[in-house]
């Protein structure tokens, strides 16, 4: 009992061969070594247990190494490796800046560099967690850190680089260690349990690997625990119950309600869930995971991206395939944004259930593709029948778009009416009040909709100015909500010219704008009313400006100054202005 070691003590690496997951860094180090182009100061960085101190260990080890091996690799057999492995080396000096941290402490340090080893070529200073230095240990550090004797060499190592002043960055060469992937904590765990006798089950390591999160210490301290836990021997059931770790196959009957629908069935599974002790925010993102694990596996491309055990590969696969990856998408979102929510919510359970209520309706027809199916059957069975009508002149065909001229054209004088052909008009005209009510069922735009219809069929009935006012000022006695247009059409009437154009004279720029901009929905409901697809619309702002609606300030200044010139002396003596 006494001489019992934990396994991350116990199988802490000893050469760079030993090291898990970090072989481009070890690579590297190794290559330094044989080449013997070793800085002066180095920095290593990344995420805690993932072998930063053990290679800064290594690394001193190896350059006071007497007989390097070819491969670069420490021998084990010379005085200082075996002084070294034995922890009563001289060369090697350990800091731990997190409970070390004051100017003295640093001081301290530097005193210890100037002494050269007594064995070996360099002495090797390992700062532990160095951005628990203080500003003003940093600054005591900087001029050693910078020029040092050429027998010292400085590892930096930290879990948080971006606490590290630039000035210590800028002297060190920065080496970024990695998470360990689970197939390589798998694979290590599974050498552990081999050599200490241990029988354990490929999905209860991989379960162990990622509850780790790339940590290799954190996975051997998980592997001890579960190990005395199941007396030696590990299985997936025990690993999920002593780290309480929820089920796969809870995932899998959720994932099987939800295909189906079965809302009632989902609410059920999670309030079973629940009654074992799982937080619902773990149950969700775990949700969120498996989602994204069914959405992976439909790709051989992306399966690679897969971190679940091979024995339930097939499983995946099969669910997969049921799983359309449009339901996955917007699965994951849904998922996600309850995560998100969560830690908001005063209700987090029913947040939770509504996620799931929503996810169940995703496999449901959608509410909007049943109306735009009711719709497009509107369109087709409610195309208005043209009045029959004499034929027409036969003629260029002209353009069903709004054409708008430059502001300030020459204005076309319209026909006389003299000239103008009165055509033979019907008594009666289709009424089209059913197919105005059934498109406004549909929520769609009525005069748009309408356009739209009746330009499939090419109708040229041909209508007076009269018949042409009087559709207009139904227009715009229909659109109530828009004040400024309204006005503007029932103070503007249309003028009919030849070839069923009509033109609109207006006032300024802004009601020229106005109607350009409802030129669509307007030409949609004439077009309609009045049975003639080739209605145009021209509009043109009068040169004289004959209808002046409403004066400017300036305007009335000016008048005023006509009717009274004092005024302007008046107004340049008290510096005012007419806006």
């Amino acid at each position: 009992m006494d001489n019992y070691i934990v396994s991350a003590r116990k199988y802490r690496p000893s050469t760079f061969r030993d090291v898990v997951g970090q072989k481009a860094l070890t690579t590297t180090l190794k290559n330094a070594i044989l080449s013997q182009k070793l800085a002066h100061a180095y920095l290593f960085c990344g995420p805690r247990g993932v072998g930063k101190t053990s290679c800064a260990r290594i690394f001193a080890k190896t350059i006071n190494c007497m007989n390097l091996t070819a491969d670069g690799e420490a021998c084990n057999e010379c005085e200082s490796c075996r002084a070294f492995n034995e922890q009563r080396s001289l060369n090697i000096h350990e800091l731990d800046a997190a409970s070390n941290n004051s100017v003295d402490d640093i001081r301290s340090l530097i005193d210890q560099v100037r002494i050269p080893p007594a064995i070996g070529k360099y002495k090797v200073f390992i700062i532990d967690e160095v951005h628990m230095l203080s500003s003003a240990a940093f600054n005591a550090f900087l001029k050693t850190l910078e020029e040092p004797p050429h027998h010292a060499i400085f590892i930096l190592a930290t879990t948080e680089k971006h606490k590290v002043l630039p000035t210590i960055l800028s002297r060190c060469q920065t080496y970024d260690f990695a998470r360990i992937t689970i197939a390589d904590t798998v694979e290590h765990l599974e050498y552990v349990a081999k050599s200490e006798g241990i029988q354990a089950e490929p999905e209860a390591l991989n379960v162990i690997a990622q509850k780790a999160d790339g940590g290799m210490r954190d996975a051997l301290s998980i592997f001890d625990q579960v190990a005395s836990y199941t007396n030696g021997n590990i299985t997936y059931q025990a690993v999920i119950e002593n780290l309480n770790v929820l089920d796969y196959e809870y995932y899998f009957q959720l994932t099987e309600t939800i295909l189906n629908g079965n809302i009632r069935g989902s609410l059920l599974l999670l309030n079973d869930i629940l009654n074992k002790g799982f937080d619902a925010q773990n149950v969700i993102n775990g949700l969120a995971s498996h989602f994204r694990d069914l959405l992976v596996c439909k790709d051989e491309a992306t399966l690679i991206l897969f971190e679940v055990g091979a024995s339930i590969r097939e499983r995946y696969k099969d669910m997969a395939r049921r799983c359309p990856d449009t339901f996955l998408y917007k699965a994951i979102e849904l998922a996600n944004t309850c995560d998100l929510n969560y830690r908001a919510s005063r209700n987090k359970r029913l947040l939770v259930e509504l996620t799931l209520i929503q996810l169940c309706q995703l496999t449901r027809p959608a509410e909007e593709d049943k109306k735009k199916a009711s719709i497009e059957a509107i369109n087709q069975n409610q195309t208005p029948n043209p009045a029959p009508s004499k034929p027409a002149t036969p003629s260029r065909p002209t353009p069903v778009t709004t054409q708008i001229p430059p502001k300030q054209t020459q204005p076309v004088t319209p026909p006389q009416t003299a000239t103008k052909p009165q055509p033979q008009r019907h008594t009666a005209r289709p009424p089209m009040s059913t197919s105005l009510k059934n498109i406004a069922k549909a929520q769609m735009n009525t005069e748009g909709a309408q356009a739209s219809t009746m330009s499939k069929a090419d109708l040229q009935t041909p209508f007076t100015e009269e018949e042409l006012i009087e559709s207009w000022n139904a227009y715009a006695n229909s659109t109530d909500k828009k004040i400024f247009l309204k006005n503007l059409m029932l103070n503007n009437p249309p003028k009919l010219q030849d070839n069923f154009y009509f033109e609109v004279v207006v006032h300024n720029p802004a009601m020229q704008e106005e109607l350009f901009n409802n030129a669509i929905n307007i030409l949609g409901a004439l077009r309609t009313r009045l049975k003639n697809t080739h209605i145009q619309m021209r509009v043109r702002i009068s040169e004289g400006n004959e209808k002046h609606l409403a004066y400017t300030s300036a305007e009335k200044y000016e008048h005023l100054v006509e009717i009274n010139p004092l005024l302007e002396k008046l107004a340049k003596e008290f510096d005012l202005r007419a806006d």
